[in-house]
């Protein structure tokens, strides 16, 4: 069984759903500390001209050493407001508009308030919109035992083997995080995901990468996106 686990981000780019996808059984990790500036309440769309603006999720107020399973999000739908708003100068260029437009609608209709939960329901939306199954996990929800991680790499090594699986998929930038020899004595195969990120049309002269999938979801077809997730090299 291949799995992966990742912080629950805000509706995450590309190369997070194509993790998701090369994996059996994803864990969405919120027993850590919460980090400020992530992408754990906020992402990128475009600006109605050139570059791109933040659309966020405002949290409500917490600790500074508060864990990810206890942040809560503001409540009320002012700020769910706003990003459809933000949002609606798209309707001049992307043929996909209406539709997506109705997905956050129906992502934003959750009443539940906690930040994992809620960014799950999103990622769970997506998935469905494009026409994937996807079951939400949250490491909280599972009750691991953490107590033999010593280092910043025997989190996804510690959850692997209570998972029982044969293979961590996890993406490039935590290379240096992990002791393969480590996951190699728990019979655990430590690959990492390369997403392949292709330019597609936004409609404009120049084009801006790395955006939420809001923007990839706007200017693609539910099909044509179903086949990005595939566009990746495993190492």
């Amino acid at each position: 069984m291949k799995i992966a686990i990742m912080q629950p981000y805000f509706f995450p780019y590309i190369g997070y759903f194509q993790l998701i996808n090369a994996v059996d059984h994803f864990i969405l990790f919120d027993d850590v500390q919460y980090i400020r500036h992530g992408w754990i309440n906020r992402n990128r769309i475009l600006k109605p001209a050139e570059g791109h603006q933040y659309v966020i999720m405002p949290l409500a107020d917490h600790g500074r050493d508060d864990l990810i399973r206890d942040i809560k999000i503001k409540e009320g739908y002012e700020w769910k407001e706003k990003i459809i708003r933000q949002t609606e100068h798209y309707k001049k260029k992307s043929p996909f508009y209406n539709p997506v437009k109705k997905l956050l609608e129906e992502c934003f209709a959750v009443s539940e308030t906690n930040v994992a939960y809620v960014n799950g329901f999103f990622i769970k939306n997506v998935f469905n919109y494009i026409g994937i199954d996807f079951d939400i996990k949250i490491s909280s929800e599972r009750g691991f035992d953490y107590s033999n991680v010593h280092d910043a790499g025997e989190w996804a090594l510690r959850i692997s083997e209570q998972c029982e699986a044969s293979e961590y998929i996890n993406p490039p930038g935590g290379i240096a995080l992990f002791d393969k020899a480590k996951f190699e004595k728990s019979n655990i195969k430590l690959s990492f995901i390369h997403p392949q990120l292709k330019e597609y049309s936004q409609r404009r002269s120049t084009f801006e990468p790395g955006l939420s999938v809001i923007d990839i979801l706007m200017f693609n077809a539910p099909e044509t996106v179903k086949e990005m997730l595939n566009d990746y090299t495993i190492s």
